[in-house]
C-alpha cells in the first residue's frame, strides 16, 4: 500500500512539473502592411483624433429623432442580431466547458440493488442466489495537463468566444449601418416625391395656360400636346418613386423586426445635415474594426489548436480515485468502518501505433493556422480598401454636389427666361419644355447626390468600425 501511494505521489509530482509545458507555438498577430496615412483625406473626411466621442450611437450625427427611434427598435427586435447574441452565448458556454477540464471532476453515487445470481453462472463458487447491494460513495477523475493540451483547449475556446463577441459587434454595426442607409434612401425618395408633386402642379398650370392660349389662337395644338406629354411623364415618375419608397419602407420594417403590413413612416419635409466623418491613423483601424478583431482571435485560436494536436503525440496522465461504503443489506448499518472501500491509482496511456493519425492532425492544425492567418490579412486589406473607397466617394460627391447645385440654379434661370420669351412670342413651347425638363433632371440629380453623400457618411462610419471610443 505504501508502495502504491509513493508511486502515485511521484507521478503526481512529475505531472505538476510538466504541467507548465505548452506545445503551442509562440503567437503574434499575423503581420500585415499598414500605411502611415490614408490617401483619400479631404475636407469631408478630416483626419483628426476623436477618441472622446462615444462609440455607440454614431447615427446621432444626423440629428434625426426618427432614425434614433428606429435604431433603438432594431436593437431590441431584429432577428439577425438576436441570432448573433445567441451564437455569442453559445461560444461563452463552450469556453466555460473547456475551462472546466482544468480542474478535477468529482461525482457522487448512491445505489440500492436487489440481484439474483444464475445457478449456472460461469466459475461460480458458493454464495447466495439472492442478495442486496447498498453503496454510497464519491469518485474523482483528474487529467494532469502534462503538455498543455487542456490549457490550449481552454485558450482556444476562450479566443473563439472573443471572436464570437466581435462577430456580434459586426452584426450590430452592420444592422445599424444598413438601417441608416435605407433610411437615407427613404428620405431621398421623400425629397423626390416633394419635387415631383410640385412639378406636377406646375405642369398642370402650364397645360391650362397653354390650352387657354390655344383657344385664343396664340398657341398651336402641338404646344398643348407637348404640355400634356410633359405632365403625364411627371405623373408617371411620381408614381414610380412612390412605389420605390414603399419598398424601402418595407425593408426598414424587416430590419426593426416588424411586419411590413403594420409598419409605416410618415414623410418628413426636412433635409438632413451632411456630417463630417473624422478619420485617424490607419493603424487605429486594426483595433476598431470588429471583423478584424474576430479574424485575429480565430488565428490565435488556431495557434492554440496546434498545441492541442501536438500534445496528442505524447502520453496522457490521469489520476482516478473513489471511496465510500458498501454492504450486502440484511439490516446491517451502511456507514461503518468495515463497509468502507477506496481506490486510488494513476494511469499513464500513450499511442504505440496509430497509422500516422496524430501526426496528420498536427499537419492539419498547422494548415488551419495558416488559413486563419491568411483570412486575417485579407480582412485587414479589405478593411483599408473599404475606408479608402468611402473616403474617395465622400470627397468626390461633395465636389459633385456643388456643381449639381450650380446646375440647378442655372436651369431654374433658363426656365424663367424660356417662359418669358414664350409669352412674348419670340420662342416656341419646345424651348419651355426643354428648359423645364433640364431643370427637373438637375434637381433630381441634386437630390440623388444629397442622398448618396448621406449614405457615403454611413458607409465610411461602417468602414471605420463605428464611432470613436
Amino acid at each position: 500500500m505504501k508502495r502504491l501511494a509513493l508511486g502515485a505521489s511521484t507521478l503526481a509530482l512529475l505531472g505538476g512539473v510538466l504541467a507548465g509545458c505548452s506545445l503551442a507555438p509562440p503567437y503574434a498577430p499575423p503581420a500585415t502592411p499598414v500605411a502611415a496615412a490614408y490617401k483619400e483625406n479631404g475636407p469631408w473626411t478630416p483626419a483628426a483624433p476623436a477618441d472622446a466621442q462615444p462609440r455607440g450611437q454614431w447615427w446621432a450625427m444626423f440629428s434625426d429623432p426618427v432614425l434614433d427611434d428606429l435604431e433603438a427598435r432594431a436593437e431590441k427586435a431584429n432577428p439577425t442580431l438576436a441570432a448573433a447574441v445567441a451564437a455569442y452565448d453559445q461560444a461563452r458556454a463552450l469556453a466555460s466547458q473547456a475551462r472546466a477540464g482544468l480542474v478535477p471532476e468529482i461525482d457522487g453515487t448512491a445505489l440500492n440493488n436487489r440481484q439474483r445470481r444464475s445457478d449456472n453462472e460461469p466459475l461460480r463458487v458458493g454464495g447466495p442466489n439472492n442478495y442486496t447491494t447498498n453503496q454510497v460513495g464519491v469518485s474523482v477523475a483528474y487529467e494532469i495537463d502534462l503538455w498543455g493540451r487542456l490549457r490550449n483547449l481552454a485558450r482556444g475556446a476562450g479566443e473563439r468566444a472573443q471572436a464570437s463577441e466581435a462577430d456580434l459587434k459586426s452584426a450590430r454595426l452592420s444592422l445599424q449601418a444598413d438601417l441608416a442607409d435605407d433610411y437615407m434612401s427613404l428620405r431621398g425618395f421623400d425629397s423626390q416625391i416633394r419635387l415631383l408633386d410640385s412639378t406636377v402642379t406646375a405642369y398642370e398650370r402650364a397645360l391650362q395656360l397653354t390650352q387657354i392660349l390655344h383657344n385664343g389662337g396664340n398657341a398651336t395644338g402641338l404646344d398643348v400636346a407637348r404640355a400634356q406629354t410633359q405632365l403625364s411623364s411627371a405623373k408617371a415618375q411620381l408614381t414610380d418613386t412612390q412605389a420605390s419608397r414603399a419598398l424601402m419602407e418595407h425593408a426598414i420594417a424587416a430590419l426593426v423586426g416588424e411586419s411590413a403590413s403594420n409598419f409605416s413612416l410618415a414623410a418628413v419635409d426636412k433635409d438632413l445635415p451632411q456630417p463630417k466623418v473624422l478619420v485617424s491613423a490607419p493603424s487605429v483601424l486594426l483595433q476598431r474594426r470588429p471583423d478584424i478583431a474576430a479574424a485575429e482571435r480565430r488565428a490565435a485560436a488556431a495557434n492554440a489548436d496546434v498545441g492541442v494536436a501536438r500534445a496528442a503525440l505524447y502520453p496522457t496522465l490521469t489520476l482516478d480515485g473513489s471511496a465510500g461504503w458498501q454492504n450486502a443489506g440484511a439490516g446491517n448499518s451502511l456507514l461503518t468502518a468495515p463497509n468502507t472501500f477506496w481506490l486510488l491509482g494513476p494511469q499513464l496511456a500513450g499511442a504505440i501505433f496509430d497509422g500516422g493519425r496524430r501526426a496528420a492532425g498536427v499537419r492539419a492544425s498547422k494548415a488551419a493556422f495558416e488559413q486563419a492567418s491568411a483570412n486575417y490579412r485579407e480582412t485587414v486589406l479589405n478593411a483599408f480598401r473599404d475606408v479608402e473607397d468611402q473616403m474617395a466617394l465622400a470627397n468626390r460627391l461633395a465636389v459633385e454636389a456643388k456643381d449639381a447645385n450650380d446646375a440647378v440654379t442655372a436651369a431654374e434661370r433658363t426656365v424663367d427666361l424660356a417662359n418669358i420669351r414664350y409669352r412674348q412670342g419670340v420662342a416656341t413651347y419646345l424651348d419651355v419644355v426643354t428648359a423645364q425638363t433640364a431643370a427637373l433632371t438637375a434637381e433630381q440629380t441634386a437630390i440623388q447626390l444629397t442622398t448618396r453623400r448621406l449614405q457615403a457618411s454611413v458607409d465610411l462610419t461602417r468602414a471605420l468600425g463605428g464611432a470613436w471610443s
